[in-house]
């Protein structure tokens, strides 16, 4: 084989191995995103038992943020990350099935934001990993011509207080005042005036 034939393969299996690395970052990444997901009301849960059929169902976390589950009752599930709640479930299930090997997934997501005023595109968005107050202005197609970007607003209702948090765009855009990026909650709004 020539040379030239030898750089090309090497050459070819090298842009091969950097696709499949950056393929297993990339899936690395998102697993890393839906395992931080946190599990809140209306959302729907896939929880299996290998081997045991009785203990598969879907179930919706109710308003009060708690789940049923057969033999344990209600489970605590809003708050938790998927794996923190699929500890809890294995946890509480092990006296009645010991050695339980247990799968949880987020079935369908009910978490949402609000982006409102001076964007291109205002509504609510559902999300389901963890968005910062800059993803969320990106997602509702950024802020419009007019927007008065010093004087951006989160309201986040919390145990039935609403707090405020101020977001001025330029001087996080230009590396300052980074802490008010802050990430959303479910049912955050971000109003753009």
């Amino acid at each position: 084989m020539s040379s030239n034939k030898c750089l090309v393969l090497v050459g070819v299996l090298v842009i091969i191995l950097s696709g499949a690395a950056w393929a297993q970052d990339k899936q690395e990444q998102e697993a890393t995103e839906v395992a931080d997901y946190i599990i809140g009301p209306g959302d729907v849960l896939a929880i299996s038992a290998w081997k045991d059929e009785t203990l598969t169902r879907e179930v919706v976390v109710l308003p009060d943020g708690k789940i049923s589950f057969p033999l344990i009752g209600e489970v605590a599930a809003g708050g938790k990350t998927v794996a923190g709640l699929k500890k809890d479930v294995e946890t509480k299930l092990t006296p009645f099935v010991p050695d339980i090997t247990l799968s949880l997934m987020v079935k369908q997501v009910a978490s949402v934001i609000y982006v409102i005023g001076r964007v291109n595109a205002p509504g609510r968005f559902p999300v389901n990993v963890n968005v910062n107050v800059l993803q969320a202005l990106a997602i509702a197609g950024g802020c419009s011509e007019f927007a008065r970007k010093d004087k951006i607003k989160i309201f986040r209702d919390e145990g039935g207080k609403t707090t405020i948090y101020n977001f001025h765009y330029d001087s996080v855009i230009q590396g300052k005042q980074l802490e008010e990026n802050i990430m959303l909650k479910r049912g955050d709004i971000v109003v753009v005036p």
